[in-house]
């Protein structure tokens, strides 16, 4: 399975594997998925309830998936107000927020508490305009978050934008404090490990085949089952596989590409602590420097899963790989020379609104789910892992009565529609923004096409 440099080094590690399911057993909560989501879910759980018995099963190893092999940028949710607005009203949508936002120092603090070695750096989200166009694209936001006294970013000059992010092509920008970069498979083991401690069984190289949605429900997977009280669905994109979750999200890739090391020609740039950059298109350029001095460099240029059917789709080298690398050069064109030493891509579980949404599988009020983290869940899923929690234990509390738990959704269509669209208007995107590069408009149907786009960082005036 092809995840490039980041799970590499986490494995170099840790190599040994949990044991897969052999037998039939019991639990009180089976969490279906090795992730992010599963793991600070039942970490959360076994910490509040110590007797708990709870399973974890995993289809690869913990961590393999989108959680190992994204950015490792932990941001927070407040450029996405808006759209939390929009679903829940503004206190409850602050309520969100402050609470995703807490999820930074929760990540440092459990990191040390733990000794977890996965270079976190509290270093800030530098948002910037890479051309005139994106010039306080974000203004629409800010303004919302003036109003209600609740704006954490903070206005830095052109000159300050370009030193932070060492990239001349950096128009203009804004920056949040409390934003952190981290190595995402290594904090992924990292979790494995505090979870197996704590008692939690883990079991990893074991798929689930099969959901038996009973009284109880029973987990199949390839040669053992579990009996659980509680069910919980962590699988991101693989989630997918559910009739209830499919039209909550498009599968779509992440694409990314990591430089070799070149410390002192970075620091050179000033681009030389953790920060995490991101600018303003739909189709995000984000990136950030590793602590050896490499950039990785992200860019969702590559594949959909048709029908969300994902197989193998993801674990091959990143067929998008010269494309990202190209942009890549285009923000850094005095290291030109540095060698692209490796490129990944990973599934990522878009939703209609860049946000999550959670509840009870069909109903099922022994089946939770949380699915829909758009490519923004290093830092929200440990704020998730609170819902979760409530809706397992059903504490009926602020937690479980969120506004992101039973959302009225908009489904996405059903395929090929889903499909041939999606493509369609990403590659309305990619051609409406490169113009853009330029001071160039795109024609009438491009315009169109990029209206009907989920919402991102950058809010849309349209919608």
């Amino acid at each position: 399975m092809y995840r490039g440099f980041w799970y590499a080094q986490a494995l170099d590690l840790e190599s040994a594997l949990a044991p897969q399911l052999k037998e039939h057993t019991k639990a009180d909560v089976c969490i279906i998925g090795g992730g992010f989501l599963g793991l600070w879910s039942a970490i959360r759980l076994k910490k509040a309830y110590p007797e708990l018995d709870i399973v974890l099963i995993e289809k690869d190893r913990c961590g393999s998936g989108a959680s190992g092999r994204n950015g490792g940028l932990a941001n927070n949710w407040w450029a996405k107000y808006l759209s939390l607005m929009s679903i829940c009203g503004e206190e409850e949508a602050r309520r969100i927020c402050e609470a995703a936002e807490s999820a930074i120092d929760e990540i440092g603090d459990f990191c040390q508490q733990h000794n977890i070695d996965a270079q976190y750096r509290k270093d800030g989200w530098l948002w910037t305009a890479s051309n005139p166009r994106q010039h306080n694209s974000w203004r629409v936001l800010t303004d919302s978050l003036e109003k209600y006294q609740a704006n954490p970013f903070l206005e830095v000059t052109p000159e300050v934008a370009r030193s932070k992010s060492g990239s001349p092509r950096t128009v203009s920008g804004i920056f949040d404090p409390n934003a952190a970069t981290v190595q995402p498979a290594m904090l992924a083991r990292g979790l494995r490990r505090v979870a197996i401690e704590l008692g939690v069984r883990i079991y990893e190289k074991t798929p689930l085949t099969r959901l038996e949605r009973g009284k109880p429900p029973i987990v199949h997977t390839e040669k053992g089952s579990v009996q659980a009280r509680k069910v919980v669905i962590a699988m991101n994109a693989w989630g997918a596989q559910f009739p209830e979750l499919k039209r909550m999200i498009v599968v779509m890739s992440s694409d990314m590409v990591a430089t070799a090391p070149m410390k002192a020609r970075l620091d050179a740039t000033g681009f030389n602590d953790g920060v995490c950059v991101t600018d303003s298109r739909t189709v995000l350029n984000y990136w950030r420097n590793t602590p050896d001095g490499r950039i990785v460099f992200g860019k969702p240029l590559g594949q959909f899963a048709y029908a969300s059917r994902i197989g193998d789709l993801y674990d091959r080298p990143c067929p998008a790989a010269e494309g990202v690398t190209r942009e890549l050069r285009s923000f850094y064109p005095s290291l030109a020379d540095v060698p692209v030493i490796s490129s990944w891509t990973g599934p990522l579980d878009r939703a209609m609104k860049g946000l999550p949404n959670f509840g009870f599988l069909g109903g099922h009020g022994d089946i939770v789910y949380g699915i829909g983290f758009s490519g923004n869940g290093v830092a929200t899923t440990v704020f998730a892992s609170r819902i979760i929690k409530s809706l397992v234990l059903e504490t009926h509390d602020e937690w479980s009565r969120c506004g992101l738990v039973d959302q009225k959704v908009k489904l996405l269509p059903p395929e090929p529609f889903r499909f041939v669209g999606a493509r369609m208007v990403r590659n309305a995107l990619v051609r409406k923004e490169s113009l853009e590069d330029s001071d160039r408009d795109a024609g009438v149907i491009t315009q169109f096409l990029t209206t009907l786009a989920p919402a991102g960082y950058v809010p849309n005036k349209k919608k």
